[in-house]
C-alpha cells in the first residue's frame, strides 16, 4: 500500500535514552509512513503519539507514567472536541513492564518492546479496531514477546526522503542485545540476546546514507564490538566491517558505540591502526577499578586486564582518546574499592566519561544483593569522581589548543558569520567562516577552549 491509500495523519515520537532508541524511532516512522502517518514536531497536533522509552536511567518507569498522565489530559480534550488521539509506549520500559503499563494506564492503545516495532502496522490496525469499544472492554495491544525470527530480517527500509534529510551524520544499528549479563544491567532482559545484522544489509544502508550526503556514520549496538554479521556463510567481526565500510564512496568518518572490553579483539584494534577513516575516540566502559566490584558486577575482566587493553590500543593508535562509564556505590563497594576506581581513572586519563550512582533495576541480580551503600556515601563518591573526570576532560580540551584538527563542518553557528562542526574526538568546534564550508572536512587550528566546545580558525587563514 502507498501513502495515497490512507488519509494523512500526524505522528509524534518522543525518544528517551540512547542513540539506538533514536535509530529505532526513525524506523518506527518508516514503518508507519506507508500507512499515512507523517512525522510532526508538535505533539498537540498528533493523531498518534509514541513514547520510545529507556530503562537505563533511575526512575525510568515513573517518568513514563508521569508523561502518560499528561497525555491522558490531551487525549481527553481531543475526544471531547470530537477528535481522537492514539497513544503507544515502546522501548525498554515497555518490554520490562508492559502488563503493568496496560493495567495502570488504560488510555494507552499499544505497548510493545524494541523487538516488535517492525510489527507496528499490525498492532496499530488491531488497536484502531478497539477505539470505539466501551472502556471496560477495551485493552491495550501488548507485544513484548521476544520473536523467534530475526528482527533485522524485517527491519523497515528508510524512506528516501527521510534518508536525504539525515544531514551529514547518521546512526546505523548493526547489533542489538547482550549476552554479558552484568549484574546491574537490564539490557539482556529488555533487548534480548546478541543479534547482528547481515553484512550486506549494513553495507546497503550505509551506501544509501552516503548517497544522501551523509559523511559520518556511528554504528550502534548495546555491545557493538560483539558484532558478528553473516556474510556468505561466515561471521564477520566489527574490525572487518570497518574495512568494508571504508570502501564506500562519500563516507569519510566512522564511529561506533557502545563497546565491552571483552570484545575488543585484535582485528578491531588493527582497524584502528590502519584506518584514518575510523575515528580515534573510543567509548570503552570499565564501570569500576576494583576487581572485587568488577567480579560482583559480572564484568568478566579485571582492572589490570582493562589497563593492558588500553595500552595495546594506544600502541596501535597513539592518538586514541578514551571515554568511559563508571558506577559508584555498587553493593558492597568499600572506601578502598572506590579509591581503586579513582586510581584507574588517573591511570587511563579520560577525555570524557559518564558516571552514575548505582540504583537497582528490578529483575537484575544486583537488585537482590545485600550490603547496599548508603545514599549519602554514593553522593559524596560521585562528586569526587566527577571532579576528577572533569579535570581530565578540561586538560584534554586544553591540549587541543595550538593543534590543527580535521573538522567536519556541519552547520551554521550561533553567531553571525560562524560555522560549527565536530573534531575527530567528538568535540564541538566553532570558527568564523562562510556556509560554503558546510559539508566537508577542513583543517582547523584550535585557538581556544569554551565551556563545552573549542574555538578555531581555518588553518590556511592562520598561515596567511
Amino acid at each position: 500500500m502507498t501513502d495515497t491509500q490512507f488519509a494523512p495523519k500526524k505522528l509524534f515520537i518522543k525518544t528517551y535514552g540512547c542513540q539506538m532508541n533514536v535509530y529505532d524511532s526513525d524506523r518506527m516512522a518508516d514503518a508507519l509512513a506507508p500507512h499515512g502517518y507523517h512525522p510532526t514536531q508538535d505533539m498537540a497536533e498528533a493523531d498518534l503519539i509514541l513514547l520510545n522509552t529507556c530503562h537505563i536511567r533511575e526512575k525510568a518507569s515513573e517518568k513514563v507514567f508521569s508523561e502518560l498522565g499528561r497525555l491522558k489530559e490531551l487525549q481527553t480534550d481531543r475526544r471531547a472536541s470530537g477528535g481522537d488521539l492514539m497513544i503507544g509506549v515502546a522501548g525498554c520500559v515497555a518490554q520490562a513492564e508492559g502488563e503493568e503499563i496496560a493495567r495502570r494506564a488504560p488510555m494507552v492503545d499499544m505497548v510493545f518492546g524494541p523487538q516488535a516495532y517492525h510489527r507496528l502496522p499490525e498492532m496499530l490496525a488491531k488497536a484502531e479496531s478497539q477505539r470505539h469499544m466501551h472502556p471496560s472492554l477495551k485493552r491495550a495491544v501488548v507485544d513484548t514477546d521476544f520473536p523467534e525470527e530475526d528482527k533485522f530480517a524485517h527491519l523497515p527500509a528508510a524512506r528516501k526522503e527521510v534518508t536525504i534529510s539525515r544531514g551529514l551524520t547518521a546512526f546505523l544499528t548493526v547489533q542489538e542485545g547482550c549476552d554479558k549479563f552484568c549484574s546491574f544491567c537490564v539490557v539482556p532482559y529488555t533487548r534480548g540476546s546478541e543479534v547482528s545484522r547481515p553484512v550486506a544489509q549494513v553495507l546497503d544502508e550505509a551506501r544509501r546514507l552516503a548517497e544522501a550526503g551523509v559523511k559520518e556514520i556511528t554504528l550502534l549496538g548495546q555491545n557493538v564490538n560483539a558484532y558478528h554479521g553473516e556474510d556468505s556463510g561466515r561471521a564477520v567481526g566489527l574490525g572487518e566491517l570497518a574495512y568494508r565500510l571504508a570502501e564506500i564512496p562519500g563516507l569519510e568518518r566512522l564511529r561506533y558505540t557502545t563497546s565491552h572490553p571483552r570484545d575488543m579483539d585484535d582485528a578491531l584494534i588493527a582497524a584502528h591502526r590502519d584506518l584514518d577513516f575510523l575515528m580515534p575516540y573510543l567509548h570503552l566502559p570499565v564501570q569500576s577499578g576494583s576487581d572485587t566490584i568488577l567480579k560482583a558486577m559480572n564484568r568478566k575482566h579485571t582492572a589490570a586486564e582493562y589497563l593492558a587493553l588500553i595500552d595495546k590500543i594506544k600502541t596501535a593508535r597513539p592518538d586514541m582518546a578514551l571515554s568511559g562509564d563508571f558506577i559508584v556505590g555498587f553493593p558492597g563497594e568499600t572506601d578502598q574499592d572506590f579509591k581503586d576506581t579513582l586510581s584507574i581513572i588517573r591511570a587511563v586519563g579520560y577525555a570524557s566519561a559518564y558516571s552514575f550512582k548505582y540504583s537497582t533495576r528490578p529483575g537484575t541480580p544486583g537488585a537482590n544483593m545485600g550490603n547496599q551503600v548508603a545514599e549519602e556515601v554514593k553522593v559524596e563518591r560521585l562528586a569526587r569522581l566527577q571532579e576528577l573526570v572533569t579535570s581530565q576532560t578540561n586538560q584534554f580540551h586544553a591540549s587541543m589548543v595550538g593543534r590543527t584538527l580535521p573538522v567536519l563542518i556541519e552547520r551554521v553557528g550561533r553567531m553571525p558569520g560562524q560555522v560549527g562542526g565536530r573534531s575527530p574526538y567528538l568535540q564541538a568546534v566553532h570558527l568564523e567562516g562562510s556556509t560554503d564550508l558546510i559539508g566537508a572536512i577542513h583543517q582547523v587550528e584550535i585557538t581556544g577552549v569554551m565551556t563545552n566546545s573549542l574555538t578555531g580558525r581555518l588553518a590556511q587563514a592562520a598561515a596567511a
